[in-house]
């Protein structure tokens, strides 16, 4: 098999007649050291050989670069796309790389997939390079909807890797970040240059590591509610809480805040998840 460089898959899309689809996010990889590496930051299950074991979700194959490097670790790889153009290219990479047989390959969009039927109700690990315009919604489908998904080692822009990873106090931290800790540790361990994908993206790009906690860290009345009020209080950064959260909580918002220990003048971005979760029970 000829190595997925740049020039080598330019060729392969002109001799399908394919391009990559700007609508729908499509960047390529062209770098198989980077794809082998990003199996190992992966931390895949391993039997006492070192052989990978186990099932792996990749969402967005594209033409197959990660999924061969997935597919030789020895896993077993569910590729799900949804670029019904590409399936004739993903097939042929596949057969010349030699791992046809570990990867099923679905056509289907991952924002709407059934990912219990697709791994037959096992736990499984989700590696993947996430096509930028739908990589937040869909890191937090899996981590809301499937907690059968043990661990993810996802690409994604950078400026959305800093949002999944932050903190309080930090430019970055906001409501998807409350969420992502509220389900998850995850963390930031690679950074990528444009210059690995074709065509190059116009930002630099990161992988996240996100490890599914065994049980939330806090205590709720609900998630529902929990969620609907930090979406509320980062709705308006610039207001305080005691002005962000009143469409919610009308007059009753500096009493239920004050009760948990918040200063009303504070601002979404200041309050952890444990903050949020003592805001939450007060306001039930």
């Amino acid at each position: 098999m000829v190595p997925l460089t740049p020039g080598s898959i330019r060729d392969l899309l002109a001799r399908h007649g394919c391009r990559p689809s700007r609508a729908l996010g499509q960047h390529f990889l062209a770098d198989p050291n980077l794809a082998r590496r990003i199996v190992r930051l992966a931390d895949l299950p391993a039997d006492p050989g070192g052989r990978m074991v186990g099932r792996v979700v990749e969402i967005g194959p594209g033409i197959g670069s990660l999924t061969v490097a997935l597919a030789e670790s020895g896993a077993s790889v569910v590729a799900l796309e949804l670029d019904g153009h590409l399936l004739p290219v993903l097939d042929d990479v596949l057969t010349g790389a030699g791992v046809a047989e570990r990867v099923s390959v679905v056509h289907g969009d991952a924002l709407t997939a059934d990912f219990r039927a697709l791994t037959a109700g096992g736990e499984w690990v989700c590696v993947s390079n996430l096509p930028y315009n739908v990589a937040t919604p869909m890191v937090v489908r899996l981590l809301e909807e499937f907690p059968e998904m043990r661990r993810a080692l996802v690409m994604v822009q950078r400026e959305v890797g800093e949002r999944l990873v932050a903190g309080p106090g930090t430019k970055a931290y906001g409501a998807v970040s409350v969420k992502v800790g509220y389900y998850a540790e995850a963390r930031i361990v690679g950074s990528v240059a444009a210059t690995v994908f074709v065509p190059p993206p116009g930002v630099a790009s990161a992988l996240v590591r996100i490890d599914r906690r065994p049980a939330p860290p806090v205590d709720v009345p609900s998630t529902e509610a929990l969620f609907a009020l930090v979406r509320t209080g980062f709705a308006q950064r610039r207001k305080t809480l005691r002005q962000a959260l009143a469409p919610a909580l009308g007059v009753r918002t500096e009493p239920v805040l004050v009760a948990a220990g918040i200063d009303p003048r504070a601002r979404a971005e200041t309050l952890t998840l444990a903050d949020w979760a003592r805001v939450c029970r007060e306001a039930a």
